[in-house]
């Protein structure tokens, strides 16, 4: 049969699973049902919307602009602040809830991913009947809605799950294109940023169907290269291939657009322990240890700087990350208000790797730092036995009880 695929997107991810999570600890409505938004802070009025509800939707409250304008669009909104630890926990699990379906999953965000349907087909009257089944089993199991849409290619597939929203199945085959996707402004279409559609539209192009029947040079002369990727994918053409990801080869890291920008070492630094811990547990998760670490911060600007460094003895240990997760900070930082940070890890190797030492390693505080290590292993050993067995709440850092 030819290839089929899905693209999976959770509704609002931030909004829905901060009311899952609200609701099971007995909150009295689901901030889902009315003008509610995640990010910024109340108060101050500083920060960006993350997320919205449907209701807040029509309000003409739009994710990424800021809390102040979504406030005077409507003064009743509920606001609520992030949580991208949960995020990323709400992540791994709808992650591997879908894996048990097939192991061609390609994750492509904290709330998306694309899977190769077309190996598991055999089991399905349909990929609409299967896309069903996926999406009402994912409300069942953690009471937040996806979008699925199915198409021949990701770049479709994406497109469909587009459509309207929220908890719906869509198609959207190449047959469907002129119907489904040409009359839809150009600026639906992936990829097609702002400055894009601007050019797009002083060449009198405004819809998908008029970019597809362009002249691709023409659009070249004023776009270069992306111009000719719009063309192609207005006419449908996109990937089709599902990258099933290694964690051996492309290492573990973790990554927060913050709700407002942080302008000081010690706000940096919360972020950044956070962070670590995030990425501790990913690596023991995995049975990995990694030997190199590296800091992304990208600023309010949108300006992106990064650095990364070897560390003397491949680690899983939260602490040892973190220090070296902050003496980069300080490298990389210039002062500027930052608006995301990030943490990664690479070279890994297995945890039950053999660890060759050599004789300086016996001299100097080289042993002593290796048996701290090893005490920060067990430490965050023991804190993920807790949490597994009495939920991520059980125990916490004083530092993000505030």
């Amino acid at each position: 049969m030819s290839p089929v695929f899905f693209h999976i997107d959770v509704n609002s991810a931030f909004l829905s699973w901060t009311a899952v999570e609200q609701l099971k600890k007995g909150f009295a409505y689901d901030i889902r049902e009315i003008p509610a938004i995640i990010g910024g802070d109340q108060e101050s009025r500083h920060g960006i919307v993350l997320a919205k509800s449907v209701p807040a939707k029509r309000y003409g409250i739009v994710t990424g602009e800021p809390v102040a304008h979504a406030i005077r669009k409507c003064p009743d909104i509920k606001m609520f602040p992030p949580n991208h630890r949960m995020y990323h926990e709400y992540s791994e699990r709808l992650m591997e809830f879908l894996q048990s379906y097939t192991p061609d999953i390609e994750q492509v965000s904290v709330d998306e991913c694309y899977m190769d349907f077309t190996g598991i087909a055999y089991k399905y009257h349909s990929p609409v009947e299967a896309a069903f089944e996926i999406k009402d089993a994912v409300y069942e199991k953690f009471g937040f809605t996806v979008n699925v849409g199915i198409s021949v290619n990701r770049l479709l597939a994406k497109m469909a799950s587009d459509f309207e929203k929220p908890n719906k199945v869509h198609t959207l085959f190449p047959e469907e294109i002129p119907l489904k996707m040409w009359p839809l402004p150009v600026s639906e279409l992936y990829m097609a940023g702002r400055s894009s559609v601007e050019v797009l539209h002083k060449l009198e192009i405004r819809t998908i169907g008029e970019l597809a029947k362009a002249d691709p040079e023409l659009l070249e002369l004023h776009l270069k290269s992306h111009g000719r990727t719009l063309w192609e994918f207005a006419n449908g053409r996109g990937t089709s291939k599902v990258i099933r990801e290694h964690v051996e080869s492309k290492g573990i890291g973790n990554s927060t657009t913050l709700s407002k920008d942080v302008t000081t070492e010690d706000e940096a630094q919360e972020v950044l322990l956070m962070l670590a811990e995030t990425v501790g547990a990913r690596l023991r998760k995995e049975h990995q240890k990694a030997s190199m670490v590296s800091v992304e911060i990208k600023y309010s600007t949108f300006q992106s700087v990064s650095h990364q460094k070897q560390i003397s003895r491949a680690t899983n240990a939260d602490q040892v990350i973190y220090k070296n997760a902050c003496e980069l900070f300080r490298e990389l930082w210039n002062g500027e208000p930052i608006r995301l940070l990030g943490i990664r890890t690479s070279k890994l190797v297995s945890d039950e790797a053999p660890e060759q030492m050599s004789i300086f390693d016996f001299q100097g505080g080289q042993m002593q730092g290796k048996v701290k290590d090893e005490k920060h292993q067990k430490l965050d050993k023991a804190l993920d036995d807790i949490r597994k067995r009495f939920g991520d709440e059980a125990i916490k850092r004083g530092t993000f009880l505030k």
